[in-house]
């Protein structure tokens, strides 16, 4: 079997900045944070197989969560021109989902049974089939750490890894768990 250990070097390897362990008994799941979804204030509720509705309820989150033995979170951290650098914000972005690929392609096969959750929402089709098709890529679907509801500064401090790094940089997170 893999340990968090192993699994810390390996997300560390593909390209993360830091990563840390999180004990499973301490998680926890905000309703607070779904509220934020379900009143789309980051405009991607309802809109892909990554968020809310289609993860499930915060239950059924929960549930899915307490089927794993163990969870490591992980942050990749980006510089920007200035704190106005949405474009910055936007590429910084869509790196880091293309690191979350390189973990994948790294830690599958690993461990028999993974869930990893990246920040935000997908980005890998231009529109998603949600909800009147399938995901087009249903195993590289990974959903959103926030649509879980947990508030991910609370996991960066528990895991010991930095949540703000500084002026003029945005960090972005994710997990798996196994």
């Amino acid at each position: 079997m893999i340990t968090p250990e192993d699994v810390k070097q390996v997300a560390i390897n593909a390209g993360f900045s830091e990563a840390g362990e999180i004990q499973l008994s301490n998680l926890k799941f905000h309703r607070s944070i779904r509220k934020m979804c379900e009143d789309n204030v980051c405009r991607n509720y309802s809109t892909t197989w990554a968020c809310p509705p289609a993860v499930g309820t915060l239950e059924e989150c929960m549930q899915r969560c307490s089927q794993y033995a163990h969870m490591v979170i992980f942050n990749q951290v980006f510089s920007l021109k200035n704190s106005y650098d949405f474009e910055g914000m936007k590429q910084a972005l869509l790196n880091f989902k293309a690191t979350v690929d390189i973990f994948y392609d790294s830690i599958h096969g690993k461990t028999e049974d993974l869930l990893i959750l990246s920040n935000e929402s997908c980005v890998r089709c231009r529109r998603c089939t949600y909800p009147d098709e399938p995901c087009r890529f249903p195993d590289r679907l990974f959903h959103s750490i926030e649509g879980y509801g947990f508030i991910v500064s609370d996991l960066a401090k528990e895991a010991g890894i930095k949540y703000t790094n500084g002026p003029n940089t945005v960090t972005y997170f994710g997990a798996i768990l196994w």
